[in-house]
C-alpha cells in the first residue's frame, strides 16, 4: 500500500533548514506511520533540495552553505541563465548536486535515522518561497 501526502512548507531563507519534525507532524496528523515501509520526500522545485546530514551541531548547517557557496558561486560571468536573478542558475546547480528526493526506511514505527541524522530543506535562492513537497509511504 502507498500513501502520498502533499505538504506545503511555509518560506525559509536561503541556507539548510532541519525539516524532519515538520514533516512526521504533518503525516502523523493524517495517520499513524506503519510498522514497516519506505518513507521517501520529494520537492517539486529546481532550485531547492533535500538530503539527510548532521541533525545536532547549527555549525554544519553554516559550514554546509559556506562550501556550496565556494563550489558553486554567483555572478559567474558566462552564466547565461540570468534573468531571474545572479542566485537563479547557482541555485539550479546547488539542487542539482543535492538532490530532489530523500528515501529513509521505516522500521517498527519510526524513521531509521542514525542518532545524528535528520532531513534538510537545502534552499538555494535568496527568496525562495514556500516549496512543495511529495511523501509518499511505502507500506
Amino acid at each position: 500500500m502507498i500513501r502520498h501526502y502533499e505538504i506545503q512548507l511555509p518560506a525559509f531563507p536561503r541556507g539548510f533548514h532541519l525539516i524532519t519534525n515538520l514533516l512526521l507532524e504533518h503525516i502523523n496528523q493524517k495517520e499513524k506511520m506503519p510498522e514497516n515501509g519506505i518513507f521517501h520526500v520529494f520537492i517539486h522545485h529546481t532550485s531547492a533540495g533535500l538530503t539527510v546530514n548532521e541533525n545536532a551541531d547549527p555549525t554544519v548547517r553554516e559550514d554546509y552553505e559556506a562550501i556550496f557557496n565556494c563550489l558553486v558561486p554567483e555572478n559567474l560571468p558566462f552564466l547565461k541563465h540570468t534573468l531571474e536573478g545572479p542566485d537563479d542558475m547557482p541555485a539550479h546547480i546547488k539542487a542539482s548536486l543535492v538532490g530532489s528526493s530523500v528515501s529513509i526506511p521505516i522500521v517498527k514505527g519510526r524513521l531509521s535515522l542514525g542518532t545524528w541524522q535528520g532531513v534538510y530543506l537545502c534552499e538555494f535562492r535568496n527568496n525562495g518561497g514556500r516549496r512543495k513537497l511529495t511523501v509518499s509511504v511505502y507500506q
